[in-house]
């Protein structure tokens, strides 16, 4: 049994069953003191958890330091080579741990094309970089040469595409106008689908929506999403199969090229409460004389099961899960194509993976100035499920 909870007079009732490719429109409300209740209806209804492998990665055997204040995605170039994209230094960086260089993408020269580099993936032999600054997509070689830019599609509103499959298609993430006081937020997101010259538009996967609170301040009512809570997260093939992690039912749904859709079996994962901890780190973020604002945006009494997703390029999906104050490693699903969970991969330290070869990790770790980057071995797989490329990026990496 899966479906979504909430809390009403100190009962816990199913409010929602999800479709694969459809969620309707579900705002949870929770007492903070009762969300531990969840964990309770979720254990009920989910039964024991199955027995996955733990794999602790090898201790990382290169490193390299950089001046990134931050790093949230990167992608595999091969030959011991990594892009990352540095949205707040305005950079796309080519690491080599083994080597000890961070270098700008294609030069100082060539770095001047980026204005405000936000997304990164690669199809084949091209590396794709998005910039809102520009509303367009930039195309380089492998090797760091600018090869072209594709502006941005106007049937999604000014989005910039997160993939791309063999057929040159490109998929997007098209998000709901959210309106003058955000209430739009509350309404479904979708991944939609286009043509190499911006034709044929479809729609081929409806997301959660996000999990807003109404609050009031003194522009008046607004919606506001809820700091800690997730969302929906997806990722290509270079065949056209898409898959989509589901925050609320905790599985990885898989579409293939023909458009049928497997669901997915419920993961095991704890129940994490948003500590007071958690609340003062957040805020910690925020300037002095923007901290009392701060304090008013709504919190999640529980955080996601997955914070991230990414795509192995053995087509496997990589799921990043929420981690406790205390935790000494993080935490990874491995989910197989029928969405079953094949491995709990452990990585040490407070760092996160950004990309993923065919044998190593990058892991980002944040430093007191800047990102240290560490290549982290992983243990080979099951030979059964190496189908896809490891050396062409058939597996295209998304978020």
């Amino acid at each position: 049994m899966t479906g979504l909870f909430a809390i009403d007079g100190g009962a816990v009732r199913a409010v929602g069953a999800i479709l694969p490719d459809y969620i309707p429109r579900v705002t949870l409300h929770f007492q903070p003191l009762r969300a531990t209740l969840i964990g309770v209806a979720l254990t009920a209804c989910g039964g024991p958890e199955p027995p996955a492998p733990v794999v602790q990665l090898p201790a990382a055997t290169d490193s390299v330091d950089s001046p990134y204040a931050e790093v949230p995605d990167g992608v595999w170039l091969g030959a011991g080579r990594w892009a990352v994209v540095a949205p707040l230094d305005v950079v796309v960086g080519v690491v080599e741990p083994a080597a000890g260089t961070v270098m700008p993408l294609g030069g100082a020269a060539a770095g001047k094309e980026l204005r405000n580099p936000s997304t990164i993936f690669r199809a084949g032999d091209s590396l794709y970089v998005g910039d809102w600054g520009v509303r367009r997509t930039t195309l380089w070689t492998l090797e760091g040469r600018l090869v072209r830019a594709i502006p941005a599609l106007d049937a999604a509103r000014g989005a910039l595409p997160r993939g791309r499959d063999a057929q040159g298609r490109y998929y997007y993430e098209l998000m709901p106008p959210p309106g003058p006081d955000g209430s739009g937020n509350r309404d479904s997101a979708a991944v939609i689908r286009a043509g190499p010259g911006g034709q044929d538009v479809d729609t081929i996967a409806r997301l959660a929506p996000l999990d807003v609170a109404e609050v009031m301040g003194d522009a008046g009512r607004r919606f506001e999403r809820r700091v800690f809570s997730g969302n929906d997260r997806w990722g290509v093939l270079s065949d056209g199969s898409l898959w989509v992690a589901r925050v609320y039912e905790n599985r990885v749904d898989w579409r293939d090229p023909d458009g049928d859709w497997t669901r997915g079996e419920a993961l095991p994962d704890r129940v994490l409460e948003v500590t007071r901890y958690d609340r003062e780190v957040f805020l910690r973020r925020f300037p002095p004389e923007l901290r009392a604002t701060a304090e008013q945006l709504p919190f999640a009494p529980v955080k996601p099961p997955f914070e991230a997703g990414f795509t192995a390029s053995s087509g496997e999906v990589w799921l990043e899960k929420s981690r406790a104050p205390a935790d000494s490693t993080r935490r990874y699903h491995v989910v197989d194509r029928e969405g079953q969970l094949l491995r709990d991969v452990r990585v040490p330290g407070a760092g996160r993976i950004v990309a993923l070869g065919a044998d190593a990790a990058l892991v980002a770790e944040r430093m007191t100035e800047g990102t240290r980057f560490r290549r982290f071995p992983i243990p080979p797989g099951p030979a059964d499920k190496m189908s896809l490329s490891a050396r062409d990026g058939s597996a295209l990496p998304s978020r």
